[in-house]
């Protein structure tokens, strides 16, 4: 029995040793072994990431799977909490870990507000806002609360930050902009990355490049609420007109400082550039690979290879060749497989692009940890934690910008008397917008958080004020605040011809909610819940004053009584010029013939209670 344990100590000693060497070798070493031991096979399944849904963690063990992801509304069968989000990536990585190569996934998630798909998730302003605050410490700290929240769930790859900077308000993506002006990218996207890879999760740049720069097509302007379909002209999938110099210094600075921060990969974006599709550019190797010297992984957006020529594989065959690392392949990730395999096989991909793809996958998988410890048991309180509300809440606070503030109307009194009317008063899904709960978001009363009408009645309760809410009290009120806005969207289906108050976008009810507020005769005071200036050129007249509080999110209505009341001054400022007319729909700070006086607040605008 004792020469039985002497070995047992023995063996366990030797194993600990053999351990210490393997973490000692340098990273570059351990992925150039793991890639020796790999088949050709595994190699290419280490290159696809298919989708919850359409892919098994049998799959993943089958094909040697590198990734696999969540999109916008997935959830776990089993439910919709951080455990079972847990519960759901620790069997897909179980499952990898006993495929023939033995290595773990990486498991993304759009969580481009926040940890937005999964019930109780903190979710902060939208991008847009964001621009809006312009404060890089706080972009830090919103990216390392969404990593926490990440983290929490187990999965170790974000599909953000998208650092494109938007030049046309029409885009269905605007809100996921910080802004018009590269100076914000300059600004925010370096912090926001360092905190986003917090807690070992990788984050990803998007969309390369000039996603923010495509020409809306006119055949497709429309005056109802046809074009809220997903069948609607896509501006993010369009051509960006464009020359070197406008792509070098607008379009170009997000993806320079998202490298500086040492992002782990950057996703290509499903549009073009002077006609040629960026899934197959040349940009991929020369400029973001060669001149910017990236070295993550670079993956192609969702199907997007499939608007290249040719058929399935010679689509792929060319996106490899161009540079992307991993496929998105949600459906047919094994085709994808297949059609790497016998691209290589016949020698339309090389050997050596296949290896050096892979490798930078390797590379990240290492770098984040999950090589060594791929199985998960993180502290479920780190999801929803009262630390990352707060920080939220300040975000909101930051992120309003006050347009206008006739006779100094606010901040209003704590003992104030206020009829809150409009479809934004009390619903916490539109203050978060798309990408919350489900893909395009949504306005059910299940999105979690505080809506500006709890966190004015709190204040009223505790200080003598009021809060009503039916059109016959007005005669008990001091002031109307009117809440309108958009209804949640994301991407495509919000393209927006019009971006007037009762267009495709627009909530229904903004128009009567504003009727019923003017015929009161009161103090009107108007909140803007939306992705993007509107036009409210014929309406601001009625208006004493006016707030833009974009997509505030789950803090929104906290942090929206802060400065309401005065407990804190607004602070900030328009991120995009706001047009008076539909003619300036595409015009920014970098048209030649921009002038401030001829629109209805110009880039960088914004008022504080003091003025």
């Amino acid at each position: 029995m004792k020469r039985l344990w002497a070995i047992l100590i023995i063996g366990f000693v030797a194993w600990g040793s053999s351990a210490a060497v393997l973490a000692a070798t340098p990273m570059e070493e351990r992925v150039k072994n793991t890639l020796s031991r790999l088949t050709l096979e595994e190699k290419a399944g280490q290159m696809v990431l298919g989708e919850v849904g359409y892919i098994t963690p049998d799959d993943v063990m089958t094909y040697n799977v590198g990734a696999v992801f969540c999109g916008g509304g997935q959830h776990p069968p089993s439910g919709n909490t951080a455990h079972d989000w847990l519960e759901m990536y620790n069997a897909f990585q179980q499952a990898a870990l006993k495929s023939s190569s033995g290595l773990p996934i990486l498991f993304g998630v759009d969580a481009v507000h926040g940890m937005g798909s999964v019930e109780s998730a903190t979710l902060f302003p939208h991008n847009i806002g964001l621009g809006a605050a312009n404060d890089p410490d706080l972009m830090y700290a919103i990216g390392e609360a969404t990593s926490r929240e990440i983290a929490a769930t187990g999965l170790n790859w974000n599909f953000s930050p998208c650092v494109a900077v938007a030049q046309d308000v029409r885009w269905g993506r605007f809100y996921e902009s910080f802004g018009e002006s590269a100076s914000l990218q300059e600004s925010l996207v370096k912090r926001y990355v360092e905190g986003l890879q917090q807690y070992n999760i990788s984050a990803t740049a998007k969309h390369f490049v000039a996603d923010g720069a495509t020409a809306w097509n006119k055949r497709n302007h429309r005056s109802s609420r046809e074009l809220f379909n997903p069948d609607a002209y896509k501006m993010d999938q369009g051509d960006a007109r464009i020359g070197n110099k406008e792509l070098r210094e607008i379009h170009l600075v997000g993806y320079r400082e998202a490298i500086e921060a040492g992002v782990d990969a950057i996703m290509i974006s499903h549009s073009s550039i002077n006609g040629v599709r960026l899934h197959g550019h040349s940009l991929i190797l020369s400029l973001l690979r060669s001149e910017l010297g990236f070295q993550g992984i670079v993956v192609s957006d969702y199907e997007s290879i499939h608007q290249l020529p040719g058929n399935f594989g010679e689509q792929v065959i060319q996106a490899v060749n161009a540079g992307i690392d991993m496929l998105m392949e949600p459906r047919r990730w094994k085709y994808a497989i297949s059609a790497i395999v016998e691209g290589v096989k016949t020698g339309a991909i090389s050997e050596e692009r296949i290896d050096e793809a892979v490798s930078n996958i390797l590379t990240v998988k290492y770098k984040r940890g999950i090589m060594d410890q791929p199985i998960k048991s993180p502290d479920p309180a780190l999801f929803g934690a009262e630390e990352n509300r707060k920080i939220a809440r300040e975000a909101v606070r930051k992120s309003l910008v006050l347009l206008k503030n006739e006779g100094n109307l606010l901040p209003l009194s704590k003992d104030s008397s206020i009829l809150l009317l409009g479809p934004g008063s009390d619903n916490v899904g539109m203050q978060a917008g798309g990408w919350t709960l489900t893909w395009q978001g949504t306005t059910r009363k299940d999105v979690k958080g505080i809506s500006i009408r709890q966190s004015l009645e709190s204040v009223a309760v505790e200080n003598g004020g009021n809060v009503y809410i039916r059109r016959d009290d007005a005669a008990k009120a001091d002031v109307v605040l009117v809440v309108i806005g958009e209804i949640p969207y994301a991407e495509g289906v919000g393209d927006n011809g019009r971006l007037t108050l009762d267009s495709a976008t627009a909530h229904k009810d903004n128009l009567q909610a504003l009727a019923d507020a003017k015929s009161t005769g009161l103090p009107m005071i108007v909140i803007l819940l939306s992705g993007r200036p509107l036009l409210v050129t014929d309406h601001i007249k009625d208006w004493d004053a006016f707030i833009a509080a974009f997509l505030p999110g789950s803090e929104g209505g906290s942090g929206i009584a802060d400065v309401l009341y005065g407990d804190y001054d607004f602070t900030g400022k328009l991120p995009m010029t706001w047009p008076k007319t539909a003619k300036q729909f595409s015009e920014t700070i970098y048209k030649r013939n921009y002038k401030e006086r001829d629109y209805l607040y110009p880039f960088g605008y914004g008022l504080q209670l003091t003025d």
